[in-house]
């Protein structure tokens, strides 16, 4: 149309920014928001709240906040914009700000402007603010709409209070939908009450609705939460009876529900059973309930599955550290390196010097429930010690030691190694998760402010 010199008028531009939200097209929103400034049509206030739409759904909020503000003509639909698009985004603080504006300024809030405020305080865990929407929605007679209603209970349940969220779903004048029971049953999982969620599950099958997949797997978390082994278990095999096809949620859901159980081998043919492939997070699932039953067999074959899929994530190695750990196999803690032996014997040796010098382990760093000899074991084995032990043991005295490890630093490691520098009189550059330390002569260039 510019380019035919047609012309180009608000309505047209409107089209348009819809469109860019629908497709997430950040730099042509930036191109047409110039051309709309250019052509005077911010004047429209069906366009600005319509730019405000498309900023807050690019995710540039403070773009959408400073169109808002410049806005020189708003109605409701300009407020419910910016307030959806904050809840949606990162600031529920601001949003529930704004909601509170609407009516200092003279506007009267209505559906849309409601769900973007319960939203806020869903995130925020705002349970009064979230009692005053309600009530206001109450005096407005806006809970006879059904997403308002699922929003008012959604709330409750993120607030704490499924005992509420329960009565609202008991008292709703209007007609219950699917996501209606799903957000219900979803809020008896997140407290744990299994039971419940089963029981309203029958229920919903006596008012003829049929579940779907979210309500499948808001029951299988519910089972998970509750321990309800057997019945999360049944369920999981009966979705394809009810016409609905289990997806990797599902799967993962009830290999969480049997790794928690402690039965391992079930969970890994399920896994394997899979019609699709499965993705790391499963077999992730399943090595952490090997590290919780202390299963070294099985820990090696899921990591090996992971390692085969091009895991490289520090936590998988990590876990079936610990597993090694537990059954004090402390050589396969340590990876089977060639040279564990000269390296465990030079930590005894610096255990022996730094004790000399007053050293006491910090094994308030060790967060298992477990004796002080034990914890501090489990201390002297952390891979910056190792790594340093390593490198004395390979190195000419008077070589710098520098370790590059991808986790923060505890502070026993911190302390034990601003001593191994005094008593070695070696420099050691630690970089951690967060930044470098540099030892030298006993002490840290982050002079313990860390």
């Amino acid at each position: 149309m510019i380019r035919g010199s047609y012309r180009v008028d608000a309505l047209t531009c409107s089209f348009v920014l819809k469109a860019c939200a629908r497709v997430l097209a950040f730099s042509e929103s930036i191109q047409l928001h110039s051309h709309i400034v250019r052509k005077g049509f911010l004047a429209d206030a069906l366009l600005g709240t319509t730019l405000v739409d498309l900023y807050a759904k690019v995710g540039d909020l403070d773009s959408a906040e400073r169109v808002f503000d410049e806005m020189v003509k708003r109605d409701i639909a300009s407020w419910n914009a910016l307030i959806s698009g904050f809840a949606q985004g990162s600031k529920p603080t601001e949003a529930l700000a704004l909601f509170k504006r609407t009516e200092i300024m003279g506007f009267k809030p209505n559906e849309i402007t409601v769900l973007g405020a319960l939203s806020a305080c869903s995130q925020l865990g705002a349970f009064k603010e979230g009692e005053k929407i309600h009530a206001y929605i109450r005096e407005e007679r806006l809970d006879m709409n059904v997403q308002v209603c699922n929003a008012v209970i959604d709330t409750y349940a993120k607030c704490g209070f499924a005992d509420k969220a329960y009565l609202v779903f008991e008292s709703m004048s209007c007609k219950k939908s699917l996501v209606t029971w799903n957000t219900m049953i979803m809020a008896f999982a997140m407290h744990g009450d299994g039971c419940k969620a089963l029981e309203l599950f029958e229920q919903m099958g006596q008012a003829e609705v049929d579940p779907d997949a979210v309500s499948f797997l808001a029951l299988l978390c519910a089972c998970n939460h509750a321990g309800l082994v057997e019945e999360g278990y049944r369920l999981f095999n009966s979705m394809e009876k009810s016409g609905v096809t289990p997806n990797v949620k599902h799967y993962g859901s009830v290999v969480d529900l049997l790794g928690r159980a402690g039965r391992l081998q079930e969970a890994y043919d399920v896994i394997n059973s899979m019609p699709m492939v499965p993705d790391l997070v499963l077999w992730q699932t399943l090595l952490g309930a090997c590290r919780t039953y202390a299963n070294v067999e099985m820990a090696e074959l899921v990591s090996q599955k992971l390692v085969e899929m091009g895991s490289n994530t520090d936590g998988d190695f990590v876990l079936l550290s610990n597993v090694y750990a537990a059954q004090k196999r402390w050589a396969d803690v340590g990876r089977s390196h060639e040279s564990w032996r000269e390296i465990y014997a030079k930590l005894d040796e610096i255990r022996f010097r730094i004790k000399e010098y007053g050293y006491l382990a910090e094994t308030s760093f060790v967060l298992h429930d477990i004796g002080e000899e034990e914890k501090e074991n489990a201390l002297y084995h952390h891979s910056e010690k190792l790594a340093v032990a390593f490198v004395l043991i390979s190195s000419s005295t008077g070589t710098p030691i520098h370790v590059i490890k991808n986790l923060r630093i505890c502070g026993d490691c911190h302390a034990m190694i601003k001593l191994i520098s005094k008593i070695y009189d070696r420099e050691i550059i630690v970089r951690d998760r967060l930044r470098f330390h540099r030892f030298k002569q006993g002490s840290c260039s982050c002079r313990d402010y860390w």
